[in-house]
C-alpha cells in the first residue's frame, strides 16, 4: 500500500524561537505556530479557528530561524507528521506534531524579525539574506522550479 505524509502550514509563530544544540551539536527547535481559518457555519455566519501546530525545526532550518523569526513573524512551512507517544505516571500520551523540513519566512524584512546588519525595515522587496540556506532544507532529490510561468 502506498502512502504520502505531507504537510504545508501557513501561519505566525506563537512564541520566540528557543534555539537548542542536542549533544552531537546538531541545532534543533520546537516552534509554535497559529494557523487561522475562517468560514461560514450553518448559519451563514463568518467564524474564526485557529489551530495551534508545534514543528520542530533541526539543523540549519533551526538556526535561521533563530536568528531571523521571532513570536508573531509569518511563515510557511512544509514537513511531515509525526506522532511522539510517551508514558507518564502510568498512562500513555500521545502528541502530533510537523517535523519542518523546509519553510520559508513572509512579509517584509524587519515585519516581526531584529533587524540586520543593514539595520533596514525597507518593504521593498526581500533582503537575500532570507534566501541563503533556505534551498538546504528542500529534502533530498528535491529541485526547484525556476521555469514556472506564473
Amino acid at each position: 500500500m502506498a502512502s504520502f505524509n505531507r504537510v504545508i502550514l501557513l501561519g505566525n509563530l506563537t512564541r520566540d524561537v528557543d534555539l537548542k544544540y542536542i549533544s552531537s551539536g546538531m541545532a534543533v527547535t520546537e516552534i509554535g505556530l497559529a494557523v487561522n481559518d475562517r468560514r461560514k457555519n450553518a448559519n451563514g455566519d463568518w467564524i474564526e479557528e485557529t489551530t495551534f501546530v508545534d514543528v520542530t525545526l533541526w539543523g540549519r532550518s533551526a538556526e535561521v530561524a533563530g536568528e531571523y523569526l521571532s513570536k508573531g513573524s509569518p511563515i510557511l512551512v512544509e514537513g511531515r507528521l509525526k506522532l511522539d507517544t510517551w508514558e507518564t505516571e502510568g498512562q500513555k500520551r500521545s502528541k502530533l506534531r510537523v517535523v519542518g523540513e523546509r519553510f520559508q519566512m513572509l512579509g517584509t524584512k524587519g515585519a516581526g524579525r531584529p533587524a540586520g546588519p543593514s539595520g533596514g525595515g525597507s518593504s521593498a522587496g526581500q533582503d537575500s539574506r532570507f534566501d541563503h540556506g533556505i534551498e538546504e532544507h528542500a529534502p533530498t532529490g528535491a529541485g526547484v522550479e525556476d521555469d514556472i510561468p506564473f
